[in-house]
């Protein structure tokens, strides 16, 4: 049995699909231009623009060794402290507490703060592991370019030391619609309007010093998709880890032997198998974990008192979590 083809997309014996040029009619009223193939669909032979860039990251993030590692957050506790922010007239990010966890996980953890940097200008120099002094985020966007869905990288910097205020007042400088008109994307908006070779030698060159990353790409890559109805996924950000939320959600825990429900949330860690093993990315993500579920930042108020995950909370200390050496 063969599929019928719609009665619009058949052609007379000898006959072909050709574009139609402006003002002509097609089956369903004015047609766009472009390469009409079997079938009535168009083709289009160019990347948009606005996404560029996009495609300039993923040839050049090919060259990573991606792994993949992921747990279940208990976010009991992070979600009684922005509630208690929300009845004092602050709003916290879920995406907040993931950067500001993030920026101590790695800061105790600098041998995941690192990228590599492959030899340069050829094949023969030796390959190096550069580590970084300070942890900055790359935290991806889903922002309108020209009225186009396009991702953006907005960076938030000294995340080893910033609180939770400071890293919340970074984020909310990206919302909004107008975000990509901001100063520090203004070299996304340069990539777009360069002839393709031109962009990607452009592209290139500002990551060829693995010295300047940091400020140009970050050194740890942040995602979340919590605000749609995923529960998790998996990406490689061009950083030694990349860290990717899920939506937070109402999951059955036990607790003391009684089956409870709590709000989890799936979290991914991905790591460059090139720079890291994964003992030390299991140790990064193991510390998320713990900083994530035990969260204080000292600006409780009141005292929110003993875990209130209960019995079911492992009181040993998590393997990993050795002092900084720096």
């Amino acid at each position: 049995m063969g599929l019928a083809v719609p009665p619009q997309a058949r052609d007379s014996p000898g006959t072909r699909h050709r574009p139609q040029g402006p003002g002509r009619q097609g089956p369903g009223g004015p047609q766009p231009q472009g390469d009409l193939r079997a079938g009535g669909v168009r083709v289009s032979t160019t990347v948009v623009r606005r996404r560029r860039h996009t495609l300039y990251f993923l040839e050049w993030a090919a060259a990573q060794r991606p792994v993949h590692l992921d747990t279940d957050v208990d976010m009991t506790r992070i979600q009684a402290h922005r509630a208690a922010a929300r009845d004092n007239g602050r709003r916290y990010s879920v995406v907040s507490y993931l950067l500001y966890a993030a920026g101590r996980a790695l800061d105790r953890h600098p041998e995941a703060n690192a990228v590599m940097a492959p030899g340069w200008p050829g094949p023969l120099r030796r390959p190096r592991i550069v580590r970084f002094d300070g942890v900055t985020a790359k935290l991806a966007l889903d922002r309108p370019v020209e009225g186009e869905r396009t991702v953006l990288s907005a960076l938030v910097p000294g995340l080893e030391s910033a609180n939770l205020r400071e890293i919340q007042e970074r984020v909310d400088r990206y919302h909004g619609e107008q975000a990509a008109e901001l100063p520090e994307f203004k070299g996304v908006r340069m990539l777009g309007r360069l002839p393709v070779p031109l962009g990607r030698a452009a592209f290139a060159a500002a990551l060829r010093d693995p010295r300047r990353r940091a400020g140009v790409f970050g050194t740890v890559s942040v995602s979340s998709l919590g605000h749609r109805e995923v529960d998790g996924f998996h990406s490689a950000g061009g950083t030694a880890v990349t860290l990717c939320a899920g939506r937070v959600v109402d999951r059955a825990v036990v607790r003391d032997g009684v089956v409870v429900p709590a709000p989890m949330m799936r979290l991914g860690l991905t790591f460059d198998h090139r720079v890291i093993d994964g003992a030390t990315a299991a140790d990064v993500l193991s510390d998320l974990h713990h900083t994530m579920e035990t969260f204080d930042d000292g600006t409780w108020a009141p005292d929110p008192g003993p875990d209130p995950r209960g019995a079911d909370r492992d009181p040993r200390p998590l393997g990993g979590l050795e002092p900084s050496t720096h």
